[in-house]
């Protein structure tokens, strides 16, 4: 079930608690991808809140949001980049997009196959894809006061190997979000520290979301015709002589 679009607006918008989330994962996903140059980005889910630091350098930065969760104009003040879409079936041509994002789009999402079909196919060769779920072992997961209490929680093992079942080969894997999911002005001001503690110390406590960056796995184009030919045909008559007639089958003439 997806969330509504103004629940999540108001969020990452509009909350104490929501713009720290944004940041700390906006700023994780920098780390992975650092620029954009010339390259095609697009969110799907509510990934918005993650693509503007790819607007001035990207060639194109589109924001798809599905049906059943609504669609917002973003980002404001500049043109709109947001589209309204069918959850598996994306108006972009395939193997057109360069990175993709998914926020909010596949814990909820009612048939999570058909939405890793549709990004399988919208990748192009080299794309890479980053995964944003919510961690089943982290305290966000239990919290409906976030949008990651809703849907289904992963651990990291469920999404590598429903990824890797679409062709999707792992290369990073992060987990943030260690600051607990609480609007006290305690654990606000002690969230930067939170991260940094869970940075250094990932198995002492388990971040919210886990963020995986994936490309995509391309099978090697073959050859029309047979893939193999045999270097040594088997002889099926190898080694049996010639036929000789039967005992007294001779014409008069060879008498």
């Amino acid at each position: 079930m997806h969330l509504d679009v103004l629940d999540l607006r108001n969020f990452y918008y509009r909350s104490a608690l929501g713009r720290a989330a944004q940041k700390v994962v906006r700023d994780n996903l920098v780390q992975i991808w650092p620029h954009a140059q010339g390259q095609t980005v697009v969110g799907f889910g509510f990934a918005a809140p993650l693509l503007r630091p790819y607007l001035p350098t990207a060639r194109r930065v589109i924001a798809l949001m599905p049906g059943p969760q609504g669609v917002m104009p973003w980002p404001q003040g500049m043109a709109n980049v947001s589209v309204l879409c069918e959850e598996t079936l994306w108006p972009i041509d395939t193997g057109a997009v360069d990175r993709l994002v998914v926020l909010h789009g596949l814990e909820t999402s009612e048939n999570p196959t058909a939405v890793l079909e549709e990004c399988s196919r919208v990748l192009g060769p080299g794309g890479r894809a980053v995964f944003i779920v919510p961690n089943r072992a982290g305290l966000w997961s239990r919290s409906d006061r976030t949008p990651f209490g809703y849907g289904r929680p992963y651990s990291l093992g469920q999404l590598e190997a429903q990824l890797r079942t679409h062709g999707f080969v792992t290369e990073t894997t992060r987990s943030v979000l260690y600051q607990p999911p609480s609007t006290r002005r305690i654990w606000r001001k002690m969230s930067s520290l939170l991260e940094q503690f869970g940075r250094k110390f990932p198995f002492v406590a388990a971040g919210g979301v886990l963020m995986v960056e994936v490309s995509k796995q391309v099978a090697a184009p073959r050859k029309p015709g047979l893939g193999e030919v045999a270097r040594r045909p088997l002889r099926i008559l190898e080694g049996v002589g010639r036929p000789l007639p039967e005992p007294g089958f001779f014409s008069s003439t060879e008498r």
